[in-house]
Formats: C-alpha cells, structure tokens, sequence
C-alpha cells in the first residue's frame, strides 16, 4: 500500500517539478527550491535557493518521511537567508504540518511551507534594514530641523534660560562695579600726585617766595590752594 502512494505521489511531483526534481534512488530525491523575493533598492542579489532532500520510509505515508535542507554548493551566499543557520527555524515549521498530513502524500505541502518559511526570515530581515535605516534618516532630519527651529521653550527650558540670565547680570553689575572702585583709585592717587612741597614750587618758579620752615620740613602744599590764593 505505501510504495503504490509513493509510486503516485512522485509521478505527481514529476509532472510539477519538472526541471527542479532529481532522483537519488526509487525513494530519495531532491527538490529545488527557489525563493519569490523583492530586493531592496541597490540589492542586485539573485532569489535564494534551498534544496529539500526527500527519503521515503517503506511505510510512508503513514509514517513521516526524511526531510533535509541545504544551499546549492555553487550558489552565492544571500544577504538575509543562511540556510545553515537557518535550518533549525525552517524545519521546526514542517513539524506540525507532517502531524496534521500523516496517512497522506505530503511532499508538496512541505515544499510550499519550506518556501513561505523561508522567504518570512528574508521579509523580515529586509524590514529590520529598512527600519534602521528609516531611523538614522529620520534623526539626521531631525538634527537638520534643529537648525532652523531651535530648542523648543518648554517652562523648565525657561527658567533654565532665566536663571543663567540673571547670574550673567549680576556677574556684569559686579564687574562694573570693581571697574570703578579701580578708576576711583587710580583718580585719587593721580591728585594725591599733584601735591608739591615748598621747594618744588619754588624751584618750579610757581611762587615767588616761601617761608623756610615750609621749605625745611617738606611739608606738601596744595597747588590749587596756592593758585586760588594768588
């Protein structure tokens, strides 16, 4: 009974398969598989392809057949499927699919869900790219924006801005302030500079005589004083 389902299902994998089925033996084959992909823009990479290695048990269908998967050993590898690696995902969706068609031909519901499989890792992959790629534009526009809108004012913002402003007000009121103090300074030192003893007058011909004892003790005498008494 099983080799006649066996015989039956793989005339009916023939007549689908033409050009993708191999035969290993009376009851081992292979099955290529080739993706229905979209590339992203720039990726020029070919559709992968995984090949599905089929063994029949002698009491298939009502026991599960063997199934392996592999890449082509001449394919070049793709961006968003390695089948290697990939593999352990891949054949975990085939296990509830065999339950639920034992006692039935079933390869080609392996086949179909081998394929939806594997193109859900590709779409997915590709969706993660496009997202992180969405985001470094998005932040670099953002960082554009700022440019020409600024930070926005929000009350903490403010009084941020606020309190900065008004230490900067104090910090230049105390500046001026010891501005001044210094220039005072200097204006009394530069008076205080202005006062002569007698015998500079004298020698400086500013008066015409002047009392000795004012000459021998040095003692200074305002030159406004003298020019408002003369």
């Amino acid at each position: 009974m099983g080799q006649e389902e066996q015989k039956e299902e793989r005339e009916v994998l023939d007549s689908i398969y033409t050009d993708e089925i191999t035969d290993i033996s009376d009851t081992a084959f292979t099955i290529s598989i080739k993706l229905d992909t979209i590339n992203a823009d720039g990726d020029t990479s070919d559709p992968p392809t995984i090949l599905l290695h089929v063994s029949y048990p002698e009491a298939y269908p009502d026991e599960a057949p063997e199934i392996d998967i592999s890449a082509p050993q001449d394919e070049p590898s793709h961006p968003y499927l390695d089948v290697s690696s990939d593999k352990a995902r891949i054949l975990e969706e085939l296990a509830p699919v065999i339950e639920e068609n034992m006692g039935m031909a079933m390869v080609f519901t392996l086949v179909s869900t081998i394929k939806e499989a594997a193109e859900q890792i590709v779409s997915e992959r590709q969706a993660s790219v496009r997202a992180e790629q969405e985001e470094v534009i998005a932040r670099a526009e953002q960082e554009e924006n700022k440019k020409f809108h600024g930070t926005p004012v929000t009350k903490e913002t403010f009084l941020e801005w606020r309190n900065a402003f008004m230490i900067e007000l104090q910090e230049d009121a105390q500046k001026r302030k010891e501005e001044k103090e210094l220039d005072d300074k200097k204006k009394r030192i530069a008076k205080e500079d202005k006062k002569m003893t007698g015998r500079e007058l004298w020698e400086k011909g500013l008066v015409g005589k002047v009392e000795e004892d004012y000459e021998d003790d040095g003692s200074a005498i305002d030159i406004e004083q003298l020019r408002v008494s003369g």
